[in-house]
């Protein structure tokens, strides 16, 4: 049956923050980053902190929100989790998910100092591979298969953090193996799956992954930022996705989250909540709290106490 637009307690799953005037994000400042480019960057080169996202979100039900490393630069990363020490935590970034190379020699020390944070709820690696060079994140293809990259992933066993995977749709069968292969890991997907080939044969692949993807339990996916590879986007252009995306991992596999400010390249803050809650209005009431508050709670552990909190 029908239901009215979600108007609960909403937990953001996935945004960033950075000050540029730390000098930490050499992809925000001047070069042309890995797997972008300048056009699309240059809307971001600002500074965005807290206040800036409660601007934003202001009258839109945000309970907490879940900061998503902001890849800051390899030689300082580990700062990231001491600069978000000094904000005000209460609301944004109540907890988050750091950021290492999983395939450095020191990764499992790297990983115990983050992991060990009361706040620390995830790590994500990028490892977004694009046939195009020039749209990849990674040099080559198959870091999920590397050896020495899995040796890494080790470090997550027993641990409860969990690993956030943001890819392209031709890593799917890739990242299913992965997910086979360490069942008592939890995996997020970021943003959909990243269905960025728009070409009737792009998104059959991506349809296809996604639902191979589906079977993995010990997966879950973020049906966030859609708008990043839809610039022209309305709602009913957006529901296919969306909704193939529910179809793929059910109600109680999936995350809001926004990407902001990334996100805020093709949508207002306002604009882009419009556009979830008409997305999943027609799904019964306790289905759209799930999507938009529960399954956070529940993927992330966010109600156990840590060990060291």
């Amino acid at each position: 049956m029908a239901s009215s637009p979600y108007d609960g307690p909403v937990i953001d799953s996935h945004h960033h923050l950075w000050d540029l005037d730390m000098g930490r994000h050499p992809w925000l400042q001047g070069r042309t980053p890995d797997g972008a480019n300048r056009a699309e960057i240059d809307p971001l080169e600002r500074s965005f902190l807290v206040e800036d996202y409660l601007a934003a979100a202001q009258g839109q039900g945000i309970e907490a929100t879940i900061h998503i490393e902001a890849s800051w630069d390899p030689g300082t990363r580990a700062e990231e989790t001491q600069w978000l020490d000094t904000l005000e935590r209460s609301v944004v970034a109540r907890w988050h998910v750091f950021g290492l190379d999983l395939s450095a020699p020191d990764a499992a020390d790297a990983f115990a100092r983050e992991a060990a944070h009361p706040r620390a709820v995830g790590l994500r690696d990028i490892v977004s591979w694009h046939p195009d060079p020039r749209k990849s994140f990674v040099a080559k293809e198959g870091r999920m298969s590397d050896p020495a990259w899995r040796a890494g992933l080790d470090c997550l066993r027993g641990t409860g953090i969990v690993f956030e995977i943001l890819m392209a749709p031709w890593q799917m069968r890739e990242a299913y193996e992965l997910a086979s292969d360490y069942p008592d890991i939890q995996f997020v997907i970021n943003h959909c799956g990243s269905p960025m080939d728009r070409s009737e044969e792009g998104l059959a692949l991506w349809r296809m992954g996604l639902q191979l993807l589906g079977r993995a339990q010990n997966v879950a996916l973020k049906v966030s930022n859609p708008f990043a590879y839809d610039h022209d986007w309305t709602v009913d252009s957006l529901r296919p996705i969306v909704d193939h995306c529910l179809g793929c991992f059910g109600h109680d596999r999936v995350l809001f989250g926004t990407d902001f400010p990334v996100a805020g390249r093709q949508a207002s803050y306002g604009g882009m909540m419009d556009a979830f809650r008409t997305l999943t209005a027609d799904l019964p009431a306790d289905d759209q709290r799930k999507y938009f508050y529960d399954n956070a709670r529940r993927i992330y552990r966010l109600d156990e106490e840590r060990a060291n909190g």
